[in-house]
């Protein structure tokens, strides 16, 4: 088909009788809008991917496991959970380890019993660790041997009564127990039968934050599925917009899933939708741009990506030219701001493929705007379009709608948003106002309906009276073929409140002064927006578990407090 309008497409995918047609619901007192033919539960999503049967789902180093085999294993947890740990409908089991298959079941079974499932930060010290089992109150906890040594010395602080530990690699204390023997038991072929209804409480997502302990970001069985219409959607989107024929249902996709599954990018994005549309999802032990380009050759990778700074790794590894990346059709990732340098460098090295740049939070479980196809490579600079399940908007420091293409905090509502943040009600009231989610970013929307994310309002700069948008500094800087990666914070200056700063990482065997960067932005940016000073390095710069670069790290290394 030629290509249409967003609102055309828009229309062929949702209305009546449509794959993913959308009716409207009242939850919570907030109208929105839903996927109608979609599952609405972790145990209803479990069911129908079961029909893929021995279709390969879980692949991990030399290690395969089909739909069916997981089914049966997660049924066999479930089991074990309700039976032998007595875990009952609301709580919490929580879920600490590295991206094994191990973490896939146990996510499955905890939110097949009813459970609240708690995914921690594998990336966390002990007593970060320590912190989300007894925020959240867990009663059971699925880890492995790192984290459980990391645990094991703070147990006594903590109600745990249950704890599971995958792959031990040496004997373990009286207080645990090896996961691989409740898989030695006889493997169940059914789920046992527990009430799960939509708007129960199924995940507490803890989000990485910027002040104080993590908030627990608590979302319900709708919230995590609703990313499996909004994958689909975006995906179909922007094929149709580009003219091009949807893909065979019948054709597996693989996905290398490079993201942590601790995250809601990985676990609502990757994993929910992966398993729903029955993909291949091949597990990555850690990150690492050649490991993954091994893995895109071997297991013919029709999807990656995570955030862009894994992206970029790939692109600029010396393993590229060496290996068969042709299968690749889609690179996607989220999480952090993509440069626009980044879609065209995209084109170049994966002909065949269709990038796109999305935009969610923990708040929003993961997907509220995609950007791919034609409509990435004509506005590159923008997250895209929200799904149809949300709405949008920008408003002023008052709450006031903004007129189109001005500059405000964004504003979220859908079938998406979480309800709030577990046992913090003044932080829930303050960020989810009747049936808003207040992110916190600054944005703005054009006439189409595009997001431009612009900054967080907390990190902005106001250099002498003038707002500098941090992401549009780092664009520029991108466009400099030497530079891979950037952050633009903030300097103290006396007179003048803040000067730019950047910290800039360059490309293998590549090489700049501060001198040619300054210059170089010099001739993009308005003046108040040139770096004042620069931190050239060859090495990776610090980030977060979701991807984020951490600023606050550079600014306290640096001195630039």
């Amino acid at each position: 088909m030629s290509e249409a309008s967003i609102a055309e497409v828009t229309q062929i995918l949702t209305g009546p009788s449509a794959p993913l047609e959308l009716e409207q619901l009242t939850i919570r007192g907030v109208p929105v809008r839903w996927w109608k033919h979609l599952p609405k539960t972790i145990p209803e999503l479990l069911r129908l991917s079961r029909g893929y049967g021995e279709r390969t789902y879980l692949v991990f180093e030399d290690e395969r496991m089909s739909y069916e085999v997981a089914f049966q294993h997660v049924a066999t947890l479930t089991a074990h959970l309700i039976e032998t740990c007595n875990v009952q409908k609301g709580d919490r089991v929580a879920i600490a380890m590295r991206n094994f298959p191990e973490w896939v079941l146990a996510f499955w079974a905890a939110g097949c019993a009813g459970a609240i499932i708690v995914p921690l930060n594998a990336w966390w010290k002990g007593n970060e660790l320590a912190y989300g089992l007894s925020d959240s109150g867990s009663r059971v906890l699925v880890c492995d041997q790192e984290r459980a040594a990391l645990i094991e010395p703070r147990l006594g602080s903590l109600v745990l009564e249950h704890i599971l530990v995958a792959r031990p690699d040496r004997p373990l204390s009286s207080s645990m127990r090896p996961l691989d023997a409740v898989f030695r038991e006889p493997l169940r072929s059914a789920l046992p039968e527990v009430a799960v209804d939509p708007e129960d409480d199924a995940t507490i997502f803890y989000t990485s934050g910027t002040t104080g302990e993590p908030k627990g970001a608590l979302g319900t069985h709708r919230n995590l599925c609703a990313n499996i219409g909004s994958s689909a959607f975006t995906r179909a989107r922007a094929a149709l917009r580009s003219g091009r024929v949807l893909g065979n249902p019948a054709q597996q996709m693989a996905a290398l899933v490079s993201v942590p599954l601790f995250h809601v990018t990985g676990s609502h994005s990757g994993l929910a939708g992966g398993t729903y549309s029955g993909g291949k999802l091949v597990m990555m032990r850690r990150w690492n741009a050649e490991r993954a380009l091994e893995l895109i050759e071997r297991e013919q990778i029709s999807q990656f990506g995570g955030v862009p700074s894994m992206v970029w790794q790939v692109l600029e590894s010396p393993e590229f030219a060496r290996r068969d990346t042709s299968t690749v059709m889609m690179v996607s990732y989220g999480g952090a701001p993509a440069p626009p340098e980044l879609v065209r460098r995209i084109r170049q090295a994966f002909p065949q493929s269709s990038a796109s740049n999305g935009y969610g939070l923990t708040e929003t479980s993961a997907i509220t705007a995609a950007n791919g196809g034609i409509d990435y490579e004509r506005k590159p600079d923008s997250v895209g379009v929200a799904v149809p399940i949300c709405d949008v908007k920008v408003v002023d420091a008052a709450g006031n709608d903004l007129p189109v293409s001005s500059v405000g905090e964004l504003w979220i509502r859908g079938a998406n948003v979480v309800r709030g943040y577990w046992n913090k009600p003044e932080a829930t009231a303050k960020t989810f106002q009747d049936g808003w989610l207040h992110t916190g970013d600054v944005a703005r929307i054009d006439a189409e309906g595009f997001i431009y994310i612009l900054d967080r309002a907390k990190d902005m700069l106001i250099r002498g009276g003038e707002n500098v948008y941090c992401v549009e500094v780092e664009d520029v800087l991108y466009e400099h073929p030497a530079v891979m990666d950037a952050a633009v914070v903030g300097i103290p200056h006396r007179i003048l409140g803040e000067e730019v700063g950047a910290v800039v990482q360059l490309a293998p065997g590549a090489s700049a002064s501060a001198e040619e960067l300054t210059e170089f932005a010099a001739a993009r940016l308005a003046g108040f927006k040139v770096p004042v000073r620069f931190d050239i390095r060859h090495d990776p710069l610090p980030r977060n578990a979701n991807g984020k670069i951490m600023k606050r790290d550079l600014k306290k290394e640096l001195g630039w407090v």
